[in-house]
């Protein structure tokens, strides 16, 4: 969430800076402003009344009888407007600070400015492009090699739903341990968090109140994580941090509804309803949180590296940015069988967007004031889009996919998939 106090005092640096992400993104602004308009006459009028009480309160000792009665009634009046308007003013923040909610994060002035993912901008690739000929989609590849079944997946679930068989689910949990140890390797502790949590949880990382339609709720009131990113960022809310930087993983099922994604990646195990990830989530002293974003990019391009996988960062325009986003990098990965670059891990850091709605502080000294963190998060990586990977970009002639070297020990030694 912005801070109220910068939001009313620069109206409209803030609507210039959230024009650059397009759409409707100044939208929730408007009742703000009026508010703002509100805040400023009632703070004025108060202000104005204690200079009026005070100068009352000086003249009450040179005065007597009638003189005395009438500017002691007089006090009364303005302290009983005081008061109401001192309420006002509190329920006038409280609705600022509700309409908020709903207001994106401002981009950070190194984000490209854009108007569509179009205007990403690729920072940098790794390794080369591998001569598949004839490349198949992973669908094919996972069916015909019976490691696939999406037709009784949906039977049992419905449609974004698949059943992973025999060495493709082995496979699945071999990354999930290759991606914690190598997180683990880069220092980060790791977790096995909650998979359901409550709407405050949801409200600190911003999925609430903006995207309840995309979660996934239950009759207990409960809500399935959509990314372990959120009960991992909120495992320090409502405290002041004495140790930083923190830097936490962990693996998780993910759960979305996909709300407004109709007729996107409905085919095979890019876009599903439940998926698996491995989170990476970084707590960071502000000035620290841009140098960090890329320290995490590193970090979750390690893994891809160690498979052997080609892919690119790019870096995202103000159009693509999420809603809690500051600045985002994404990691795509070339997947033969689309013919594309394809995401696999999306790093941003919030500054301080997230930490002020989740209340999380650190106390930079002993005897200083706690401010704010700066939060950041990214897949280390996504396991099914790995999988992905993996199948188009080992997929071999005979039908087979050979495995990278990397995982085999994961793996039992198994070279490949047949």
């Amino acid at each position: 969430m912005l801070d109220l106090r910068f939001v009313v005092a620069n109206l409209g640096e803030v609507k210039k800076r959230l024009a650059a992400r397009g759409g409707h993104a100044t939208d929730a602004l408007a009742p703000i402003e009026q508010l703002a308009a509100e805040r400023r006459a009632l703070i004025q009028s108060t202000e104005t009344q204690r200079a009026e009480q005070k100068k009352a309160s000086e003249q009450m000792r040179t005065l007597k009888g009638d003189e005395q009665a009438q500017l002691r009634a007089r006090l009364k009046t303005l302290s009983d407007e005081v008061k109401e308007k001192d309420a006002r003013l509190k329920e006038v923040e409280v609705s600022i600070e509700q309409a908020l909610l709903n207001v994106p994060n401002l981009p950070h002035s190194s984000v490209p400015v854009g108007t569509s993912e179009k205007d990403n901008k690729v920072v940098r690739e790794w390794g080369q492009k591998p001569a598949v000929s004839s490349p198949k989609e992973h669908t094919e590849i996972g069916e015909k090699l019976g490691l696939l079944d999406f037709e009784r997946a949906a039977k049992v679930s419905g449609a974004r739903f698949a059943f992973y068989r025999g060495a493709l689910a082995r496979l699945e949990l071999a990354l999930v341990q290759f991606f914690l140890d190598s997180a683990r390797e880069r220092g980060y502790l790791e977790l096995i968090p909650p998979y359901l949590v409550n709407a405050d949880s949801m409200r600190g990382t911003g999925q609430l109140p903006k995207f309840e339609e995309d979660l996934f709720k239950t009759t207990a009131g409960f809500y399935l994580i959509p990314t372990a990113e959120v009960p991992v960022t909120n495992y320090h809310r409502d405290e002041i941090l004495s140790t930083m930087p923190l830097k936490y993983c962990a693996f998780s099922p993910c759960f979305r509804s996909e709300a407004g994604s109709y007729g996107k990646d409905t085919k095979g195990i890019i876009r599903q309803h439940q998926f698996h990830k491995v989170e990476l989530v970084r707590f960071e002293e502000p000035d620290d949180a841009l140098s960090a974003l890329e320290q995490l990019v590193a970090d979750a391009q390690a893994p891809l590296q160690k498979l052997g996988l080609h892919h690119r960062v790019v870096a995202l325009c103000t159009a693509d940015l999420g809603f809690s986003a500051e600045k985002t990098y994404d990691l795509e990965v070339w997947l033969p069988g689309q013919n594309a670059f394809r995401e696999i891990s999306s790093c941003s850091t919030f500054g301080d967007y997230q930490a002020r709605r989740a209340s999380i502080r650190f106390r930079p000294a002993q005897g200083e004031k706690p401010r704010l963190v700066a939060t950041l998060n990214g897949s280390g990586l996504a396991v099914g889009r790995t999988v992905v990977a993996i199948l188009e970009n080992g997929q071999q002639p005979d039908g087979s996919v050979v495995l990278p070297e990397a995982i085999r020990p994961y793996m039992g030694g198994m070279e490949r998939l047949t």
